[in-house]
C-alpha cells in the first residue's frame, strides 16, 4: 500500500526564488530566511496561485439576516470565485444559525461533517491509488482528495486555527480567495504593490497561526518558580515579534511607494488637458471591459472571469466633434474587504476624480438589483454618490425568464419577468435615465453613443465654456 502524504502545509520550494530579497510568485518579499522558511507554509495556505487545479469545498451560513435563497447565491458567487482562481468546487455545506461560531464559524456537528466528507474523498483517492491509478470509465473522474476549504465570510486567526486544526487542509476565506485572485491579474507595478500592502495588511492578525509548534511566552508575574520564572521566554513569542516588525516595516515601505505612485499619477491626471473625464463603473464582471473595447476601439483585456480588470485603462475617444476621456476602472463585489478599499486608493482616484459616472449593470444576472445596490453603496462610500451618471443594463441578449402559468395566483418573481415588463419599470423609476444594450452582440450602441454624446457636452460647457470644440456643428439641420 502506498504510504499516504499529509497534504497539510506541502510546500514546493522550486517555485520560489532564492536571492537576498526572497520572493513568492505572487509577490510576498521577505528579508531574512530563517523568517521565510517558517514562514513559508502559511503562505501556501493563504494562496492557490500558479497551482495546478485543486478541489474544493465551500461554507456558508443562513441567518436571520441572510436566508436560504441569498446564501445560494453568495455560495455561487464563491464558487465563481474558486473557479476564477483555479479550483474546481466539488461540494457545498450550508448551516441554519443564529450568527457564525466565534469558536469554528459552525457548530461542532457541522465540522464533523465537512471533516467525514474530507476524510472520505481522500480514502477513495488513496483506494484508487492503490488498485494501480485504473483509468475511469467515459463521464466519470478520478478521485481527488479536498485541497481546501473556503468560508463565504473573512474568518478571525481564532477561528482559522481550530477549523485547520480540525480538518487538516488549507482554509481560506472570502477575503483571502479575492486577494489570491487580485495578485494573478495585477500586471503593473501599481497593482502589484497595491495588492501586496492588502494582503500584508491582512495577513499581519494571522501572524500567530504561523507559530503554534514553538513554545510561547509563559505567563505568570516571574517569581515563585512558576511558568512566568525568568528564563522561560519562549523562540515563538520572540519570532512572533520579530516577524510583526517586519511585516510591519514592508507596510510602511509600501505606502511610502503607493504615495510616489498616487503622486505620479496626480500629475498625470493634471497633464490630460480640457477634457471631460468617464469613467466606467459597476460590479465585477457586468462587461465594462467589452464596452469600454468598442467605444474607444481599444484592446483592454475582457474575460468572462470575476476581476478580468484590475488596473485602470485610460482612453482617448471621440463622438462627433467631441473629445472625451473614458476610463476602465476595477469592478466592485459584495463584501469588499476594507484593506483592499484603502490599499487600491490610486486606482479608485480614477472614479473620484471623474467628471461622470456610467454604472454598467448586468441585467441577465438573477439578483443585478443587490449588485447595483452594492455599487451605489460603494460609491458613496468613496465620496462620489453625487456625481452626475447614467445607468446602462447590459448583457440583454443573455437575459432569459419564465412565463407564470395563468392559474398561479402568486406574486411574479425576478423569473417571471419579461425583459419588456423589466425595461418599462426601469425607465419608468430612472425617468427614461438608463439604456439597455448588448455589448457582446453591439445592440442599441448608437444610442449609447447618442446619449453619452449629450451628457458630456452638457458637462464639457459648463467646466470649459470657453473651449472649442473640435469642429462646430449646425444643431439646427
Amino acid at each position: 500500500m502506498k504510504k499516504r502524504q499529509n497534504f497539510f502545509c506541502n510546500f514546493d520550494f522550486a517555485e520560489l526564488t532564492w536571492h537576498s530579497e526572497i520572493k513568492i510568485k505572487v509577490g510576498f518579499p521577505f528579508v531574512f530566511l530563517s523568517f521565510f522558511r517558517n514562514f513559508a507554509p502559511i503562505m501556501k495556505e493563504f494562496v492557490i496561485s500558479e497551482a495546478k487545479a485543486e478541489t474544493a469545498v465551500l461554507v456558508g451560513l443562513i441567518t436571520q439576516q441572510q436566508d436560504e435563497a441569498k446564501t445560494k447565491e453568495y455560495l455561487d458567487e464563491l464558487e465563481f470565485l474558486a473557479d476564477t482562481a483555479g479550483a474546481v468546487t466539488v461540494k457545498r455545506f450550508t448551516q441554519k444559525v443564529q450568527g457564525p461560531s466565534q469558536v469554528t464559524y459552525v457548530g461542532k456537528g457541522k465540522l464533523e461533517e465537512i471533516k467525514q466528507y474530507i476524510k472520505q474523498k481522500e480514502d477513495a483517492y488513496y483506494d484508487w491509488l492503490d488498485a494501480g491509478s485504473p483509468e475511469m470509465e467515459e463521464g466519470q473522474e478520478a478521485p481527488q482528495p479536498v485541497g481546501m476549504v473556503i468560508f463565504d465570510d473573512e474568518l478571525s486567526a481564532k477561528q482559522i486555527r481550530n477549523i485547520e486544526a480540525e480538518l487538516k487542509v488549507k482554509i481560506l476565506d472570502r477575503t483571502s480567495l479575492i486577494l489570491d485572485i487580485f495578485a494573478m491579474r495585477a500586471q503593473t507595478a501599481e497593482a502589484k504593490t497595491q495588492v501586496e500592502l492588502a494582503q500584508y495588511r491582512y495577513m499581519l492578525p494571522r501572524l500567530q497561526r504561523l507559530w503554534t509548534h514553538l513554545e510561547r511566552q509563559g505567563g505568570g508575574s516571574g517569581s515563585g518558580g512558576g511558568k512566568g520564572s525568568v528564563g522561560l521566554r519562549g523562540p515563538g513569542e520572540t519570532q512572533l515579534e520579530m516577524d510583526r516588525r517586519i511585516i510591519l516595516h514592508r507596510i510602511t515601505l509600501l505606502k511610502q511607494r503607493l504615495q510616489e505612485i498616487d503622486q505620479q499619477k496626480t500629475t498625470q491626471r493634471k497633464n490630460r488637458g480640457r477634457l471631460i473625464r468617464v469613467a466606467l463603473v459597476g460590479y465585477t464582471n457586468v462587461g465594462k471591459s467589452t464596452m469600454m473595447n468598442l467605444l474607444s476601439k481599444s484592446d483592454v483585456f475582457a474575460e468572462n472571469k470575476l476581476f478580468a480588470t484590475l488596473d485602470t485603462t485610460v482612453r482617448k475617444m471621440t463622438i462627433d466633434n467631441l473629445p472625451f476621456l473614458l476610463a476602465d476602472t476595477v469592478g466592485f463585489i459584495r463584501k469588499l474587504p476594507t484593506d483592499l478599499v484603502d490599499s487600491f486608493k490610486s486606482t479608485l482616484d480614477e472614479v473620484r476624480e471623474a467628471d461622470m459616472l456610467v454604472h454598467v449593470v448586468d441585467i441577465s444576472h438573477p439578483d443585478f438589483e443587490e449588485q447595483l445596490h452594492v455599487v451605489e453603496e460603494t460609491l458613496k462610500d468613496l465620496g462620489c454618490a453625487e456625481k452626475p451618471s447614467m445607468l446602462v443594463f447590459n448583457k440583454i441578449d443573455a437575459y432569459t425568464w419564465t412565463p407564470q402559468d395563468e392559474d398561479d395566483l402568486t406574486a411574479p418573481t425576478r423569473e417571471n419577468i419579461s425583459l419588456d415588463e423589466l425595461k418599462n419599470t426601469w425607465m419608468a423609476k430612472m425617468q427614461g435615465d438608463c439604456l439597455f444594450i448588448s455589448a457582446k452582440n453591439k445592440e442599441n450602441i448608437d444610442e449609447l453613443r447618442d446619449v453619452l454624446y449629450k451628457k458630456v457636452r452638457e458637462l464639457h460647457v459648463q467646466k470649459y465654456p470657453y473651449n472649442d470644440f473640435l469642429y462646430t456643428i449646425d444643431e439646427t439641420e
